[in-house]
């Protein structure tokens, strides 16, 4: 099924999807089409469907999503990387499709027309290396859906409806953020309007109130790209987290820190000094980012497939990640790491960022609107390599580990976080798409002018954000993001028969003094050989048995901070630090395994549990829901409203009955279909070396009878 605006650009008859490793028996037959948005294969087979895509059929793949084309031809013993504009002198026998999200696809050639599958391995390596921004299916998709009449829908949907995720991208959106979060000695700069100062800030940030709005505009060109500090976000002790780029005249840096740094100081109640940390310097570079990428990848889909998680850890970058007063992230020019840095902070300290809209508000504001370069650094151009760094999905996998080690604070599941990495590869959305508010507003503009679209008041093309979840998925596949088990801010249960409310009791307000150093364990983020840290209930062994000698010894207050932290009952609605032992971190592997066969577990895995979980959520909501009911309408229980359920899995009207999960279930539901687990030459892993957590990977049937 085409969108609109979507052409076909070229296909090819008789193509063979593989499917199988060693025979074909299980390989699909049908159609390869190149549109100018994606790769579909179109065929007959019928397969079971999981996670239904709006914008994508089971058998697609977003042009933006692939990385690289090969083509094979067996007779001559050739293969070719194609590329834009290239020409190929032998016919393809074989395509192989190496995808950003870590698929291979493979497609045979053995009956198609040797022409048609030239041309159509052509037509995919050319329009997957588009040479401008305006050339990508967003820009034609979003001239035409959105402007193309008055009031028109996307996809049956309301562009504007439903949305509940601030974009600040206005005044207002900033104003509730400083009203949220108490920052009373900050206020809402507009000196930028028109990209004035600077060509990768917002039109609207925040800025203490004691710097005038002159002092910034003299301030502005000290900094590199001209981008002045940022206010982030406020604790509820008045520390404050602001991020800026490094000051680019030397002579000018004393001076230009100490007014940031007097102003910044005055913003908060005790007048804590400034704590400074220059990311450059203590964290890896986009290059090195990049390095780890391809390491990880190799290991999924190019060598065989390790037998154990030792060498995907050694392959992952931890980064630093704590917060103490007032905190000043530095970064050449502030658009990558200071994006890391300063979401997890917030992650971690602020209950709001973890539920569904806090979390998809906290990466508008400190990815999109601040300017992080998702055109350069997802190179949907595949222009310039040494730009391109999965910094965004670091970020995703860092709050993954996050998720992993405190599951009940969070209100949306690793399913959300996956989506959420996809989407990046769906070039429709504004989200992901561009450099910097500028950027998005120029080409708009530009588009629309070449097109003869009339823009009315917005003067600029209206891209629908990625925060729309109902232009991709339907409601029902939209309550796979709810987490069964999250403890919100308040929860109701039923003692008694009576149905009672339970607030989170917040501590009386303290304003903290400055916590100067990062203890050692947490340098660069990892274990020193000499450095210990409590597990919650459980302290280690080595600091169990030399407890008395570690508190004899000169603690700095941020180390005695973490000891304790440690040491007591999680607080799920508090500060959640993440803990690094390597024993604590594991591979997030519903988003790098879902194409790997071997770490496949039919009706089994994690989602067994979540299986279990909702059903079992979904019912207690249901008898909640009637109990209110029943006691609104004076006893009597005819003509209940019933809700619907925000659980994918619903409970089934007869509680002694609970429904079973459908046949296709698997440890990567939703996001591995039958027809795409295809990878040659794999001799298989033993899971009982691979997998941990036994119990969560049991099998269905074997979990039914476990007592949770």
């Amino acid at each position: 099924m085409l969108l609109y605006c979507e052409i076909v650009v070229n296909e090819a008859n008789f193509v063979r999807k593989c499917i199988g490793a060693e025979s074909c028996q299980d390989d699909l037959w049908g159609k390869l089409v190149c549109t100018n948005f994606k790769v579909s294969f179109i065929s007959h087979n019928s397969l079971p469907r999981q996670c239904t895509h709006r914008l994508l059929g089971e058998h697609d793949i977003p042009l933006a999503c692939v990385e690289q084309v090969v083509t094979v031809n067996d007779v001559k013993g050739k293969q070719k990387i194609l590329g834009s504009n290239q020409k190929l002198k032998f016919n393809p026998t074989e395509l192989i499709l190496y995808c950003k999200d870590f698929r291979i696809i493979r497609f045979r050639f053995d009956e198609a027309g040797p022409e048609s599958a030239k041309k159509v391995c052509l037509a995919i390596a050319h329009y997957s290396h588009p040479a401008d921004p305006q050339l990508l299916f967003g820009f034609e998709y979003v001239g035409k859906r959105y402007h193309g009449s008055a009031g028109e829908q996307v996809n049956g949907v309301d562009p504007g409806g439903g949305m509940q995720t601030p974009l600040f991208d206005c005044s207002s959106d900033w104003d509730r953020e400083i009203k949220r979060t108490g920052a009373s000695e900050w206020r809402v700069c507009t000196i930028n309007q028109g990209y004035f100062i600077s060509p990768s800030l917002p039109e609207f940030f925040v800025v203490p109130v004691s710097l005038a709005d002159q002092d910034l505009k003299q301030y502005a060109c000290f900094f590199y790209s001209q981008r002045i500090p940022l206010w982030c976000w406020n604790h509820s002790s008045g520390s404050a987290l602001v991020r800026m780029s490094n000051i680019s005249d030397p002579q000018q840096q004393r001076k230009v820190e100490q007014r940031i740094s007097s102003a910044i100081t005055k913003s908060h109640p005790l007048r804590s000094d400034v704590f400074k940390s220059d990311l450059d310097k203590t964290l890896p570079n986009i290059q090195d980012i990049q390095a780890a990428l391809l390491k990880l990848r190799q290991i999924c889909v190019i060598d065989p497939f390790e037998e154990s998680e030792e060498k995907w850890l050694s392959s992952l970058e931890m980064i630093n990640d704590l917060l103490y007063s007032v905190w000043v992230c530095t970064e050449n020019e502030d658009r990558d790491l200071s994006c890391v840095i300063s979401c997890l902070v917030q992650l971690m300290c602020d209950p709001h960022c973890r539920s569904l809209h806090g979390f998809q508000g906290l990466i508008q504001k400190e990815w999109v609107m601040a300017g992080h370069r998702f055109l350069d650094r997802c190179n949907h151009l595949k222009k310039n390599d040494k730009e391109e760094s999965p910094v965004f999905l670091l970020f995703l996998d860092c709050a993954w580990q996050l998720w992993n080690q405190y599951p009940a604070a969070f209100e949306f599941t690793d399913v959300y976080l996956t989506v959420l990495g996809d989407s990046m590869w769906v070039p429709i959305f504004s989200t992901f798409l561009f450099n910097c508010p500028r950027q998005r507003a120029e080409n708009s503009r530009d588009f629309a002018s070449s097109k003869s679209i009339h823009l009315g008041q917005d003067q600029a093309l209206r891209f629908p954000p990625v925060w729309d979840w109902s232009q991709q998925f339907s409601l029902k596949d939209q309550t796979l993001f709810n987490n069964p088990l999250y403890v919100g801010k308040i929860a109701t249960c039923v003692q008694n028969g009576t149905v009672k409310t339970f607030t989170h009791r917040r501590s009386k307000k303290n304003y903290s003094s400055t916590l100067r150093g990062l203890p050692s364990a947490f340098r660069n983020g990892s274990i020193g050989p000499n450095d210990t840290l409590a597990r919650r209930n459980s302290l280690v062994l080595r600091l169990r048995s030399d407890l008395s000698q570690v508190r004899e010894q000169q603690e700095t207050p941020s180390e005695r901070f973490i000891r304790d932290f440690f040491s007591r009952p999680v607080d799920l609605q508090g500060l959640l630090l993440p803990q690094l032992l390597p024993s604590h971190l594991s591979v997030w592997k519903l988003y790098f395994l879902r194409w790997v066969p071997e770490a496949q577990i039919p009706q089994g895995g994690p989602i067994t549990t979540f299986h279990k979980l909702s059903v079992l959520t979904d019912e207690i909501e249901m008898l909640q829901n009637q109990l209110k009911q029943y006691k609104g309408a004076g006893g009597t229980p005819n003509n209940l409203h019933v809700e619907p359920s925000k659980m994918y899995f619903k409970s089934s009207s007869t509680p002694h009955q609970p429904p079973a999960p459908p046949e296709y279930l698997s440890s990567s539901f939703p996001f591995s279909p039958v027809g795409n687990l295809c990878r040659p030459g794999i001799l298989g892993t033993p899971l009982s070396k691979f997998l941990n957590g036994a119990k969560i990977w049991l099998s269905t049937e074997t979990l039914a009878n476990e007592t949770f």
